[in-house]
């Protein structure tokens, strides 16, 4: 046990650099953090590399990775998620999926002129199997039928774990944690949503927003424009937005689109396994979409995973206290409040080359058991 004076000094030094709101961390550094992700897993890949994180996170015993729960209604999500959980040694967590959710049909109201999905490489790994039948990626649930619907996987989970001991990552739509917000007592905890949330929850670190100008292919996106987590989902994300009971950071699109995950990553570091589904997913993604191979990917989701993880390592600053507000068109507004619960990260030349390097080491960090 420390010496109390050392433990209050590296309290402070720790405070000094990561800025986080004092209740949502605990002095001691040496126990796992309890995390639970909430993952859309359907339009991009920078989920697939996010949780590829958790994995070589939870292996470094830097994290317990508690639970994974899927914000987008479609059949091979959850599988996918299930075969990154299995190929990196961790096939016993927890898996939940949203029900009457978002999918297919309702992105193509929502974004008539997008095309979507953008890629089906939750579906193609999936159900991709050897000569004899086998999967090249073997997974327990073959479509998310089989998997328990996202609330009650969230209730149960927090309702387990210590009070104040849980992270939450959300790096999709707020579908789920919405929903958690407003739901019952059950068989779970006798707690409404909300009480359950500030009795377990001391951090939700989400990607969304845009919180600084960003130049992205050739044209400007303004502070605060609309961002598809939060499109995606409005009157979910501006409930949660509104009424989280615990400290939020929001990692903005700006974070992620300011340091891409290198191709050559890709093409080098996953070798030691014939089949490998993070590179396998990289390279389907850029065969389904315009993306040209090889070619560097925004980090968006890593960014959140990252902070979450090791607050204080000066990866990024935060911004001073104050509230985010959601508004009806996607777009968002923070307001500086001395007492407000949220901040965003904030990224310096000085820690991009820092923060891209570990993002990179955790991913392709080979799974404990290979």
């Amino acid at each position: 046990m420390l010496h109390c004076r050392l433990r209050a000094f590296l309290v402070l030094v720790s405070c000094a650099f990561s800025f986080a709101p004092a209740e949502a961390w605990s002095s001691d550094t040496t126990e796992p953090v309890n995390v639970i992700f909430d993952t859309d897993m359907w339009s991009d890949i920078d989920d697939a590399l996010a949780l590829a994180m958790l994995h070589a996170l939870q292996d470094r015993h830097e994290i317990n990775l508690v639970a994974v729960t899927v914000s987008t209604d479609e059949k091979w999500c959850a599988p996918y998620v299930d075969l990154i959980d299995t190929f990196y040694g961790h096939p016993n967590v927890p898996i939940g999926v949203v029900h009457n959710g978002l999918n297919t049909a309702a992105f193509r109201r929502l974004f008539p002129s997008a095309r979507w999905p953008v890629t089906r490489y939750t579906e193609l790994l999936s159900a991709e199997k050897k000569r004899d039948g086998s999967f090249v990626y073997p997974h327990r649930l073959i479509d998310d039928s089989k998997a328990p619907e996202a609330v009650a996987l969230l209730r149960k989970a927090l309702a387990a774990q210590p009070d104040g001991s849980v992270v939450m990552i959300q790096v999709g739509y707020s579908t789920n944690l919405a929903r958690l917000l407003d739901s019952g007592a059950d068989a779970a905890s006798a707690l409404n949503g909300r009480d359950l949330i500030r009795q377990k929850v001391r951090l939700l670190s989400v990607m969304a927003g845009n919180f600084a100008d960003s130049t992205i292919d050739g044209r400007t996106l303004a502070r605060g424009a609309p961002e598809f987590n939060l499109e995606s989902d409005v009157p979910a994300a501006q409930r949660l937005f509104a009424n989280w009971p615990t400290p939020i950071v929001a990692s903005g699109f700006e974070i992620g689109l300011a340091l891409p995950y290198p191709a050559l990553s890709i093409e080098r570091d996953f070798s030691y396994a014939e089949h490998h589904p993070i590179a396998e997913t990289y390279r389907t993604y850029a065969d389904e979409t315009s993306q040209k191979w090889p070619h560097n990917h925004a980090t968006f989701d890593l960014t959140a995973v990252l902070y979450a993880a090791r607050p204080d390592r000066n990866y990024f600053s935060l911004s001073q206290p104050g509230r985010i507000t959601v508004l009806d068109d996607g777009s968002s507004r923070f307001d500086n409040s001395e007492g407000g619960s949220h901040r965003y990260l904030i990224l310096s030349e000085a820690q991009k080359a820092r923060a891209l390097e570990a993002m990179v080491m955790l991913v392709s960090q080979p799974p404990r058991q290979k």
